[in-house]
């Protein structure tokens, strides 16, 4: 059991996950069952959900930019039945909220991309901040709604939509695996008084790329994909715990979390877990 690894075996399991490494591999490299490795993994993800929600408060950021990445549990979409869908299985979408200048994730939601939880992500953003900010965002229509019933009248928002260039992928199919070319961008004032020039989602997009390689169970094409909504959740909030407080962003020279002043100095993986109680 999990409960019996000695801390060091704890640390450089959670090391691991945190970098991206699977969980068989994780497994010959430490020797612990991969049955553990999972247990161990869910319970240090949902403290760092926690961790997450007691430390994300009174937060001073100004420019913030919002994006949603997507992920599957189980099976994609196109193979999910009724019954699939109610068992959590199927497209997930994760929300993501990122200082610019700290570069602090602030706060993330899991789960589908409509109104709700789009409206839910932002309430529970607002809810941090203890200033206007800047907001940015893609063209998602669920967000003008969310913003307005979130913040109000206390934020300067702006959305920014990139029309990308098409390709046959019949005719060319390495074209699959890579970005489409931007062909326009188009920035648009939807409350408030933002600075144009100021919106902008290429540091949370950035963010986007830096969770794939983090999070394994967010790698493309591979069988690393969790089965379970729970798994994939607590997998999310440990990469973005790891992400605040423990991983040196080499923008600031520092972690996120000290850049926010939101912690004094670099946690280590030993004292995370620690923190987390196991």
């Amino acid at each position: 059991m999990a409960n019996n690894l000695k801390p060091e075996k704890k640390a450089a399991v959670i090391s691991a996950l945190c970098e991206g490494v699977s969980i068989r591999a994780i497994e010959r490299m430490t020797g612990v069952h991969r049955d553990t490795i999972m247990r161990l993994g869910v319970r240090v993800g949902e403290a760092c959900a926690r961790v997450m929600d007691e430390r994300m408060t009174g937060l001073n950021c100004r420019n913030v930019e919002i994006d949603e990445i997507w992920g599957f549990v189980g099976k994609k979409a196109k193979r999910a039945k009724r019954k699939d869908r109610a068992k959590g299985l199927g497209d997930v979408w994760t929300f993501i909220a990122l200082d610019a200048d700290s570069k602090l994730i602030p706060s993330f939601l899991v789960g589908q991309r409509d109104a709700y939880h789009a409206k839910v992500f932002v309430e529970d953003l607002a809810g941090r901040l203890d200033n206007r900010v800047q907001l940015s965002s893609d063209g998602l229509s669920a967000y003008v709604d969310a913003v307005e019933r979130g913040f109000g009248a206390e934020v300067d928002y702006g959305q920014i939509v990139k029309t990308f260039s098409v390709v046959d992928l019949r005719a060319n199919a390495a074209c699959r695996y890579s970005p489409a070319d931007v062909v326009e961008v188009e920035k648009t004032i939807v409350s408030g008084a933002p600075v144009v020039a100021k919106i902008c989602t290429s540091h949370i997009e950035k963010q986007n790329h830096t969770l794939r390689m983090h999070c394994r169970r967010l790698t493309r094409l591979t069988n690393a994909f969790s089965k379970k909504l729970d798994n994939f959740k607590a997998a999310v909030a440990l990469a973005f715990c790891y992400y605040n407080f423990v991983k040196v962003h080499k923008a600031v020279r520092m972690t996120p979390a000290m850049a926010a002043g939101i912690a004094d100095h670099i946690w280590t993986v030993p004292e995370l877990v620690k923190f987390c109680g196991e």
